[in-house]
């Protein structure tokens, strides 16, 4: 079925189509067009559903009313999570959000900022980057169009972003498996390396490392491409699990990483946390169901959702308030449970 326009329906009535915009934009009155005629033209838009043009509206208010998201990959509940906190007040507050996958390609990333941006009219964009160097966002910065960075930061633009303590989460995490006698605890991290929230999570275990005076061994830490988890991480839990290096414990830097270890220890025929303890970073619904439930820390995504969205807005809407100077930093939440109870 062809699309109803604003010429359909001025064919239809005999009148111009500058007259009919006017009055489907509530301007009738102002360039006095009688109220006969504006009745009639409300009358057979209704009739015919007409449905005004997204971009076109764009044009007349400066203003697609459209949200983009990218993040790594929207299929991990950390990210779809923090998307449907972010729809929920995109929608009360009358703008549609796009969400878009990076597969941690930084290629990939600024194409998609492109597509968002210049080919639908973005008014502004939520990303979860994966770019190892502030050059090619800065021109987005400097030029005034909002963006907000969240769960990662980058040197440069350390402002206009929500994040987590990643260290503090994760020193909490490694220290509750320090106290419990586990002091070889390993630690799988995920590629890129240049990625802050990685990195800030090694600094974390490192920092417990040292709290409790235990010497930091490169052997117990294995970074996992993020191409390839499942086949690295079993690669990996038989290096660390074997006599040489003897891990008791296993950190992991986020929950595609926990599950494909929680995996990896079952098809060796071992056990959590018998054989060996596990905490992860990142808390999902899995976990409190599996066998046996994990031991997480829980990032507060409802508010990271939330509280970007929030600053992304105040970047639209008053852009004299600076809102790209601010910089949120959210805690995160141990969650106990029984894979990290290793038996002595």
């Amino acid at each position: 079925m062809k699309k109803v326009s604003i010429g359909t329906i001025a064919e239809r009535l005999k009148v111009s189509k500058t007259l009919v915009s006017l009055v489907l934009n509530d301007k009738g009155d102002q360039f006095g067009i009688s109220k006969k005629t504006q009745e009639a033209v409300r009358k057979l838009a209704e009739q015919l559903d007409y449905q005004p043009s997204r971009m076109a509206r764009g044009l007349r208010t400066g203003r697609s009313k459209i949200i983009g998201l990218i993040v790594a990959d929207i299929a991990n509940p950390f990210y779809s999570r923090i998307a449907r906190s972010i729809e929920n007040i995109a929608e009360r507050s009358g703008y549609h959000l796009m969400v878009c996958s990076s597969d941690e390609i930084p290629e990939r990333e600024l194409q998609l900022i492109r597509l968002l941006k210049d080919s639908q009219g973005a008014d502004g964009i939520i990303l979860s980057t994966t770019q190892d160097s502030a050059a090619p966002l800065l021109p987005l910065r400097k030029a005034g169009y909002p963006l907000v960075l969240i769960d990662r930061d980058l040197p440069k633009m350390d402002k206009g972003c929500v994040l987590v303590d990643n260290r503090k989460g994760a020193y909490d995490a490694v220290s509750l498996l320090m106290k419990s006698g586990q002091r070889r605890t390993a630690m799988l991290t995920i590629g890129p390396s240049h990625l802050s929230s990685i990195n800030e999570r090694l600094e974390g275990y490192k920092d417990a490392l040292k709290k409790f005076s235990v010497k930091f061994d490169k052997n117990l830490v294995k970074e996992i491409a993020f191409e390839r988890i499942r086949d690295e991480v079993y690669q990996a839990m038989h290096e660390l699990l074997s006599p040489a290096v003897d891990a008791q414990a296993i950190f992991t830097a986020n929950n595609h990483l926990a599950v494909a270890a929680m995996e990896a220890v079952r098809r060796m025929g071992k056990r959590i946390p018998d054989d060996v303890a596990l905490v992860s970073f990142d808390d999902v619904d899995l976990f409190r169901l599996s066998d046996p439930p994990v031991t997480a820390i829980a990032q507060p995504m409802q508010d990271i959702g939330e509280k970007a969205m929030e600053l992304l807005l105040e970047m639209i809407e008053k852009p004299k308030n600076k809102a790209e100077n601010k910089r949120i930093v959210l805690p995160t939440t141990l969650v106990l449970r029984e894979s990290s109870l290793k038996k002595k």
